[in-house]
């Protein structure tokens, strides 16, 4: 879902009308509908967005537990529950000095690696280190790992130049590649073949190896920024780069650039194709699901296509909101069905592809997430930090599929919400101010519903005025409590869409549309 005009970039969604906004700021915050009030603690800021479940890294409680006197149907926080179940943290890998840059699965282990420049190995069985790791080499931080499709080697790339071939078996070097520049190499990446791997350098220059006779085959590069992320496409036919600069590059496998695009505006972080291909039944072509992410805060779906026939096409298709800082990490789950994001912000970000909903909210990080992968077999999520520690997650396969279908049944519970339940759900988040106001604009649990829906209406009243949003909103950020017009004290800061307002100018818009 994209920002709304007038939310600050990085707030990411607002919990819905079911959820506790449970936010204790240190001043006002621009909401979804201008609503604003003091509460217990600090400022408070409301806004429905949706029935999107978001967490708010400031929140002072987990907004997934149970609020208590919230009015809300048991049968409400049931589902809330479920949905809480639906992931649980089963193991936690602390052997890491220094922050975990990096982290990947084949169908037997896991590796990580790190900025104390070691590859860790561990079993899949019980998550016990391997009698040959930690695998040293690097005389710099490690910062990408990957596996070959088998499982049977794993490459490795560093701040020195090198990008490192290991047998995962033995824990034997390969063959260790530099980089013609010796530039620092950011990324490595196999292709869904095996036979080649490519490496990403800080200079903006990508290499093609080829993993047999482990010599360089193509050398290719970009015009601005370090190379940070690369990703084949699930048939192999072409890859993506991923620039500092915020531009998406695509190569086929002769590395002949297809196409380049801005698509972060300061720059991209990571990205992944999702294996699972979209179909297009109209044609019979097959479009892959590619997510970004970046500085900027978010998360970027898009649809690609390739045939030598048709040639290359990028499509833009959507911006996955929730975090409020730079999001480092994206992956799409072995059944494409989820997509994870981590980020600055601590979090990891739980999404259903399909919906584009969040489906749940990680926080037991301490400090920034910087990477995550899912199993290629099995519901095991790996996400990494720089608190040094690798957390290993298990999803339960029936209480996912219950949880893809929560919208609808949350949607029905607030839907047949009252006025009164809408008042008592008001009361329970300190929102007393804001009762006479829904109750004077009729405001049920099916209208509640309906604003999700609406865009912001950018002129509010406060005193019997009407004002622009902004301007207000920085009024009362300066702490002045009298009316703009009359001076008088004001007896609230309580915000109000003018919606007879908004209609007024929507209308006269239609009718002088050319």
């Amino acid at each position: 879902m994209r920002r709304l005009k007038g939310q600050p970039r990085g707030r990411g969604l607002f919990p819905p009308p079911w959820v506790s906004t449970g936010y204790r700021g240190a001043g006002p915050v621009p909401s979804a509908l201008g609503l604003h009030g003091r509460s217990r603690g600090g400022a408070w800021s409301l806004g429905f967005r949706g029935l999107r479940p978001a967490h708010l890294t400031c929140a002072a409680r987990d907004p997934w537990a149970p609020d208590r006197g919230s009015g809300a149907p048991r049968a409400l926080q049931a589902v809330l529950l479920q949905i809480k179940n639906m992931v649980k943290l089963i193991h936690t890998l602390a052997d890491h000095g220094d922050d975990v840059n990096c982290c990947a699965f084949s169908f037997s282990l896991l590796a990580t690696c790190s900025l104390d420049k070691t590859i860790r190995l561990y079993s899949l069985h019980d998550f016990t280190e391997l009698p040959h790791s930690p695998l040293k080499f690097h005389t710099y931080a490690v910062h990408c790992c990957c596996f070959s499709p088998s499982g049977h080697i794993l490459a490795s790339c560093s701040t020195d130049g090198t990008t490192v071939l290991w047998n995962t078996e033995n824990g034997q070097m390969l063959a260790v590649m530099e980089q013609p520049s010796g530039s620092p190499v950011r990324v490595c990446q196999f292709s869904p073949d095996s036979r080649c791997l490519t490496s990403g350098a800080a200079d903006g220059t990508v290499v093609l190896w080829n993993t047999q006779s482990y010599k360089l085959y193509r050398c290719g590069s970009v015009k601005d920024g370090s190379l940070v992320a690369c990703a084949f496409s699930p048939n192999g036919s072409f890859f993506v780069t991923g620039s500092s600069c915020g531009d998406l590059t695509v190569w086929d496998d002769k590395m002949r650039c297809l196409h380049s695009e801005k698509a972060h505006d300061l720059g991209i972080t990571c990205c992944d194709f999702s294996s699972q291909p979209v179909s297009d039944g109209e044609q019979g072509l097959q479009f892959f699901r590619l997510a970004s992410c970046g500085q900027d805060c978010q998360v970027k779906i898009w649809i690609v296509s390739f045939t030598h026939i048709l040639g290359f096409e990028l499509k833009y298709k959507s911006t996955l909101s929730g975090h409020c800082a730079p999001v480092l990490a994206c992956a799409f789950s072995h059944d494409g069905q989820m997509l994870v994001s981590g980020s600055v912000d601590k979090s990891v970000i739980v999404y259903d592809t399909n919906t584009e909903n969040i489906l749940h909210t990680l926080t037991q990080h301490t400090r920034y997430v910087t990477t995550c992968a899912f199993a290629p077999n099995t519901l095991l999520l790996a996400t990494g930090s720089m608190d040094k520690t690798v957390n290993i997650w298990q999803f339960d396969l029936e209480t996912l599929c219950q949880a893809r279908s929560t919208e609808d049944q949350l949607k029905q519970f607030t839907d047949d919400w009252s006025e009164e339940d809408v008042s008592t759900w008001l009361c329970a988040q300190d929102l007393k101010d804001l009762v006479g106001i829904f109750k004077m604009n009729n405001i049920d649990g099916k209208e509640l519903l309906n604003l999700t829906k609406e865009s912001l209406a950018d002129d509010l009243k406060i005193d019997g005025y009407s004002y622009e949003k902004e301007a207000i909103e920085n009024w009362i950020s300066k702490k002045k409590r009298t009316s703009p017009m009359t001076n008088l004290v004001l007896p609230s800061a309580v915000l109000t869409p003018n919606r007879t307002l908004k209609m007024a100018i929507n209308r006269w818009l239609e009718t002088h549309q050319k």
